[in-house]
């Protein structure tokens, strides 16, 4: 275990939200350390490649650097590009591949574990105030039915070229879903959507939707509506359609039927949720579920004094309540308030 290094201020996450709060806290006198367990935005890195955002460029702009491109909607590596630059630019300092594994109160302050990805160095760093700006990314949605873990069934969706000719299912009605289907039927994959609701989620981009509609309706795409995916073996899935929720929101099977679906890979887009375990270990109030971590919205600080969130972390069990053109604004929030508590010499001192 090395020596402890003491910091005023560490950001868990280098995020555009996690990076957003490193710019504002710079920009009111303070000198954050950001700790990121991959390299800068690995979020936006692991989107799938051909991704085009559904934000205009000035709605995902940071640190008032303006985010130039000839696109009404920018695409993956113009983000990729765009914050890795803001990062540069500012000269934010960033400890990347460094993954933090506990944060616990200690003195006037946090002692903050961490490890090395490479190399395994375990490190220590004490700082009075903790930003926890960690993404969702990591954590899908789980099914929880037989044969989620089998190797031919993911949660990601990078590119549709491994899929080529292949029989393919997804799991899912949201933009990840419809966007994945799109890319795989043009690549000569066999797409079977199976999804639970009426229809696909009213937030599906929407000059995207039509495209997706008129496929599916000259069968090049097959729609399984109201329905389920039960079970995954090798080679099939077995989808329960007609599923029809009971008054307490379960699903009721006494009409449902069952049939079995060729599925050489299987695609669980049902996306992804924030880690409450870490918050919880830390002391912050984050029950499971859509109820949101304890959090002060004007300031963004917890139950835990001294610690703040920023970015999708703050949010409830749908990671799509908050993107980043409304994660971007919780640094300021945050540095707003530490700035009035530092002047105020009443809590906080950056010397």
């Amino acid at each position: 275990m090395s020596s402890v290094q003491e910091e005023d201020i560490v950001i868990i996450g280098a995020g555009p939200c996690g990076l957003s709060a490193a710019a504002e806290l710079q920009d009111q006198g303070f000198d954050p350390l950001v700790i990121e367990k991959e390299n800068v935005v690995n979020s936006i890195a692991s989107y799938p490649t051909y991704l085009e955002f559904f934000s205009t460029p000035e709605m995902l702009e940071i640190a008032n650097i303006p985010f130039v491109s000839p696109h009404e909607k920018p695409n993956r590596l113009e983000a990729l590009n765009y914050y890795r630059t803001v990062a540069e630019r500012k000269k934010l300092r960033i400890r990347r591949y460094e993954e933090a594994t506990a944060i616990v109160p200690e003195g006037k302050g946090f002692r903050i574990e961490s490890t090395t990805k490479y190399g395994g160095e375990r490190l220590v760093t004490h700082a009075r105030v903790v930003v926890v700006a960690t993404g969702y990314f990591d954590h899908p949605n789980r099914l929880g039915i037989p044969g989620e873990h089998l190797p031919h069934v993911t949660h990601f969706f990078k590119e549709a070229h491994p899929y080529a000719g292949t029989k393919v299912v997804i799991i899912g009605g949201s933009n990840s879903a419809v966007d994945a289907a799109l890319e795989l039927m043009r690549v000569g994959a066999s797409v079977t959507v199976v999804y639970r609701g009426e229809s696909v989620s009213d937030n599906i981009k929407p000059w995207v939707k039509p495209i997706f509609e008129s496929f599916v309706a000259k069968g090049r795409i097959d729609l399984r509506l109201r329905s389920r995916v039960v079970a995954i073996e090798p080679a099939r899935v077995t989808v329960r359609t007609n599923d029809e929720a009971g008054s307490d929101g379960a699903a009721r099977t006494d009409s449902a039927a069952r049939e079995k679906v060729e599925a050489d890979f299987v695609l669980a887009l049902t996306g992804f949720r924030p880690n409450r375990a870490f918050l919880r270990a830390i002391g912050v109030e984050a029950p499971e579920g859509n109820v949101p971590p304890t959090h002060d919205e004007v300031t963004m600080e917890t139950n835990v004094p001294g610690l703040y969130l920023a970015g999708v972390v703050a949010t409830g069990r749908d990671a799509n309540e908050i993107f980043i053109e409304s994660g971007r604004n919780h640094g300021k929030k945050i540095a707003a308030h530490l700035a009035s508590l530092r002047d105020s010499a009443t809590a906080f001192s950056s010397d």
